[in-house]
């Protein structure tokens, strides 16, 4: 059912946790199915993600496409974080059951709510991203 690196990624995950004073975070549910994910980002001066990490609560795919797309954005510029899309995150994944594709819009989604906090608090403009859909963040203090 699950691929090799999707049960890699679930039992040992990269980059889990939080990042104090982060440059951006952003949080993203499904009401659906339940999972959230929340993903920081540390931006250097130049615009390159220096450091993520995520938490989710959520479903086995729901961790491991988190971990993965921490994967593909770290050491990328806010541009080339922009271009992760679900399906890389799926293809590095080695697939997903069509029954789990929502979480990795989710993790798209999480990098560009994070990217998306990051630009306003620089005051900048980051070409393509538009604002996230379903603000979340009363989660926070559930």
């Amino acid at each position: 059912m699950y691929s090799e690196k999707v049960m890699d990624h679930f039992n040992n995950p990269r980059n889990m946790g939080e990042i104090e004073n982060p440059s951006g975070v952003g949080t993203v549910g499904n009401a659906k199915c339940g999972d959230v994910m929340r993903m920081y980002l540390d931006v250097d001066e130049s615009g390159v993600i220096r450091d993520v990490k995520f938490k989710t609560f959520g479903c086995g795919a729901a961790v491991a496409t988190s971990s993965m797309a921490t994967e593909l954005v770290k050491g990328k510029t806010v541009q080339e974080a922009l271009q992760v899309t679900n399906k890389a995150v799926m293809e590095a994944l080695d697939g997903l059951p069509p029954v789990k594709v929502h979480c990795s819009l989710l993790a798209e989604e999480a990098i560009h709510a994070a990217l998306w906090d990051y630009a306003k608090k620089q005051g900048i403009v980051i070409e393509g991203l538009k604002e996230p859909v379903g603000d979340i963040t009363a989660l926070e203090n559930a």
